[in-house]
């Protein structure tokens, strides 16, 4: 029972590694396709490294440091009329992938640590920002807008990374590989089986030794 509640464990992270990998924070994968959400406003979001001659949508991690297009098609007609801007910062909350806004406002000096800045613009088609990533690394994005009529400033805070983007789940699933392995050795027997046979190996060694 113990080794299917495992292996359950193991096919469920994979399952959830292989989306949160591409999707956290303030950005989710719905559909297979990725939703920024800024309060109960929502646009399709994706990034786009056009000088490395691939055509592929990121989410939100980028393989390299180069010039990255970030763009956000409107789900809500709202935010064709809402001032919004666009902040990248690097990640030195300490929190990686569990950067939250209330973090980020911890920081005591913001414009330190951020390496590009779109001021608030009105845009009501596509909002697109362009920005060429100097060093791969941790960041935090930060996009934040004030739809008409509510004087209340909302934000979405999605941390992602450029270049290496680490290990993932690996090193955790391979650690419960190694679990479920040795708890099938005590449950099938085997693991006291070699234990009985080592000690009489050992007996008769000493027995020889003693004999001499």
């Amino acid at each position: 029972m113990f080794v299917r509640r495992v292996i359950g464990c193991l096919v469920m992270l994979v399952i959830s590694g292989q989306q949160t990998a591409i999707a956290h924070g303030g950005v989710t994968l719905e559909d297979d396709l990725c939703v920024i959400k800024i309060a109960y406003l929502r646009a399709h979001f994706r990034v786009y490294q056009p000088l490395t001659g691939r055509d592929e949508q990121y989410c939100e991690d980028l393989p390299e440091a180069t010039e990255s297009v970030f763009v956000m098609e409107y789900l809500h007609d709202a935010l064709r009329e809402t001032p919004i801007d666009f902040r990248i910062i690097r990640d030195v909350t300490g929190k990686g992938r569990f950067a939250r806004w209330d973090d980020v406002q911890k920081i005591t000096d913001l414009e330190a640590v951020t390496v590009f800045y779109q001021p608030t613009v009105v845009e009501p088609d596509v909002f697109t920002v362009v920005h060429d990533f100097a060093d791969e690394g941790d960041y935090i994005g930060i996009v934040s807008a004030t739809p008409p009529g509510t004087g209340s400033m909302q934000t979405a805070v999605f941390p992602f990374a450029v270049g290496f983007t680490g290990f993932g789940y690996w090193p955790l699933i391979l650690g419960l590989l190694i679990v479920v392995q040795i708890q099938y050795l005590i449950m099938s027997g085997r693991l006291r089986n070699w234990r009985q046979r080592r000690k009489r190996r050992l007996t008769v060694v000493q027995g020889d030794l003693d004999a001499k």
